[in-house]
C-alpha cells in the first residue's frame, strides 16, 4: 500500500515510526483481498504497534478496502484488541464474585494508588497497565491478579509492592 497517499489522515499524531508503518503495510499487503482476513491482520498489527488507535484503524480500512465501521466494530468487540497503549506488564485484577468478596476491589485501589493510574490506563513509563476482569478461573485462591501470563494468588494489599517490584 502506498502510505504517502493517505498520510495526512492516517498518521496525524506521528505516534509511530516509519518502520512501524512499513510493517503495517506488509501485513495489509499480505491480507489484502483475502476473505476473513481482518482479525488476523489486526492481531499482527497490534503485535507490532502495541495497540490500535484510530489512525491505524483508518489506515487498515483504507488498505483492506473495507468500511472503517467494520474495523472499529471488530476492535471494540473483542477484548484482545485495545485502542489505548498497554504497558510492558499487563495487570489484570479479578473482580468476580469470589475475588470481590475476598478483597479484590482493595487490590485495584492499591494498584491505582501505587502506580498513579486508573483501570484501563498505562503508567507514563509504559511499564504497567491495569485492567479488570470478571473471572480468571482461580476462585479457590481468591483474590487473584494476573501479571502478563502469571497468576498471583491470595493477593494482599500489604504485599503488593513486593509483587510489583518483581516486574520493574
Amino acid at each position: 500500500m502506498n502510505r504517502e497517499l493517505g498520510k495526512v489522515d492516517t498518521q496525524p499524531d506521528g505516534a509511530f515510526t516509519g518502520t512501524v508503518w512499513d510493517q503495517i503495510d506488509s501485513i495489509i499487503d499480505k491480507f489484502h483481498g483475502k476473505p476473513g482476513a481482518l482479525i488476523p491482520a489486526l492481531e499482527e498489527i497490534q503485535e507490532i504497534a502495541g495497540y490500535l488507535p484510530e489512525s491505524i484503524q483508518r489506515y487498515v480500512a483504507k488498505g483492506l478496502q473495507i468500511p472503517l465501521s467494520l474495523v472499529y466494530g471488530v476492535v471494540t468487540f473483542y477484548s484482545y484488541f485495545t485502542m489505548t497503549p498497554r504497558g510492558k506488564h499487563q495487570l489484570r485484577v479479578c473482580l468476580g464474585t469470589a475475588c470481590h468478596v475476598r478483597g479484590g476491589h482493595r487490590i485495584v485501589e492499591e494498584i491505582e494508588d501505587k502506580l498513579g493510574i486508573c483501570r484501563g490506563e498505562c503508567t507514563p513509563d509504559m511499564n504497567f497497565s491495569l485492567d479488570i476482569v470478571r473471572c480468571l478461573g482461580a476462585c479457590g485462591v481468591a483474590p487473584v491478579m494476573m501479571v502478563n501470563e502469571k497468576i498471583h494468588k491470595q493477593v494482599k494489599a500489604a504485599t503488593l509492592t513486593q509483587t510489583l517490584s518483581q516486574y520493574r
